[in-house]
């Protein structure tokens, strides 16, 4: 008979069903979020259960304790974020009775509950931020004990130090994108950038790829983070898409020569708003997105030179009333057109990096209601909490045989690289190089 799943277990398949469902990130970052509250204290109550037996569900070989586990019973936790409802564990042939010092023998409302979840992933998972939270809210015999909480917060820390560590070499992305968020430790004190990757995987798949804290936005900070997944075998992408900071850019012409650079085409309108008076804004705004928008021409270099020359009519007609903002708009020109040479279910996704700042914005309503963050690891903490479960419900890109081999091609013109064909899947046969006789 196959092992029953838990209710933690039961939890994480709820989590992972949202994200699965088409629908407002936000709303399902709520739900997730609610969600997490109950996970997180199950989790707790479960392995409250293993300190007190000395082994896990379903462990063999000779047991250190009498008693084995007999199901679970309801309680209802009131909290600020609502009724919360846990399954709490029950135990036979004990040799003392098993009561929660979590939940205690009946204890109906407690913010120190709250507080376990928000100390696990936003106090740095420390054992001693935890205990000290509970004993706070609860007196120092309420508190769960050291063993508990160190299990818990280990276990968490263990998955983000993986995620972090992990090996590189087999994500193999068509598209790259970069971006940082700003998030404030501590009050009166300047934000600090959280650098963030994430791409579209040769078969069309929204990754997670790395996050890491940085000094500021510097071109050493940039340097540094993809320098880091460059050595632990992250391959050049297709495309690599940002916003235009001097210092990203630098990094990413020196890590990935080869590959094309897509600037952001959503930080870039906001630069030419910024030089035009209000009156005007937004019909320089409209005709900017036409420029990119219902381009006829195929993926390549015909909807590069489309699009060219809709920039061309662009800059001829406000170059008179507005100098500034053409010249704004000519700098790094070529960038804004990088997307168009992908397949054309691409370019909608590929020509800014707002879904991490969208994401990020998420993390940042979080911390207004925390109140602070008290360090860098808290605050990467918390992001990773945040994009890894998003990162699970963000929409891929079916991709068809057209676009497979186009893709195909594109690499091997930027890499020289003979792309393997995926089952079913033929590209077309290298041309002929060889000079005439």
């Amino acid at each position: 008979m196959a092992p029953r799943v838990s209710p933690s277990e039961r939890l994480r398949a709820e989590i992972d069903e949202v994200f699965s469902r088409e629908g407002d990130l936000a709303q399902a970052l709520e739900e997730v979020t609610r969600l997490s509250v109950r996970l997180m204290l199950q989790t707790a109550l479960e392995a409250e259960v293993t300190g007190s037996l000395g082994r896990d569900r379903y462990a063999r070989g000779e047991r250190e304790r009498e008693g084995y586990r007999d199901g679970y019973s309801r309680v209802t936790i009131r909290s600020t974020a609502g009724p919360i409802v846990l399954e709490r564990p029950k135990l036979r042939g004990t040799a003392e009775a098993f009561a929660s010092r979590l939940l205690g023998v009946a204890v109906t409302r407690s913010n120190a509950l709250e507080a376990l979840v928000i100390s696990s992933f936003v106090r740095g998972l420390s054992a001693r931020d935890v205990e000290a939270t509970l004993e706070e809210a609860l007196g120092p015999e309420a508190g769960i004990s050291r063993s508990t909480v160190s299990r818990i917060c280990a276990q968490i820390k263990e998955e983000f130090d993986a995620w972090r560590g992990r090996d590189l070499s087999g994500v193999e992305l068509d598209v790259l994108f970069l971006d940082a968020s700003h998030f404030r430790y501590h009050e009166g004190a300047r934000a600090e950038p959280v650098l963030c990757a994430w791409g579209l995987t040769a078969e069309g798949e929204p990754v997670l790829v790395g996050l890491e804290g940085a000094g500021g936005g510097s071109a050493d900070a940039w340097d540094g983070f993809l320098s880091g997944l460059v050595a632990r075998g992250l391959p050049s992408p297709l495309l690599v898409v940002s916003d235009g900071a001097p210092g990203l850019i630098s990094a990413i012409e020196r890590h990935f020569p080869d590959a094309l650079r897509q600037r952001c085409l959503v930080h870039r309108v906001r630069n030419l708003l910024a030089k035009v008076p209000k009156h005007v804004q937004a019909k320089v705004k409209a005709e900017f997105w036409a420029i990119f928008d219902r381009i006829e021409a195929p993926p390549g270099e015909a909807a590069v030179a489309e699009a060219r020359t809709r920039a061309d009519r662009f800059s001829a007609r406000w170059r008179r009333l507005y100098p500034g903002m053409v010249e704004c708009f000519e700098e790094d020109r070529e960038a804004l057109f990088a997307h168009l040479r992908l397949p054309r279910a691409y370019w909608v996704r590929c020509r800014h990096s707002n879904l991490i700042e969208r994401s990020s914005g998420e993390t940042r309503r979080r911390v207004k209601v925390i109140g602070r963050l008290p360090g860098e690891r808290s605050c990467l903490s918390l992001c990773w909490a945040v994009l890894d479960r998003a990162s699970r419900g963000w929409r891929g890109i079916s991709q068809t045989l057209s676009m497979i081999r186009l893709l195909h091609e594109l690499r091997r013109e930027l890499h020289g690289k003979v792309v393997v064909a995926r089952e079913g899947v033929v590209p077309e046969p290298e041309k002929d190089v060889t000079p005439a006789a």
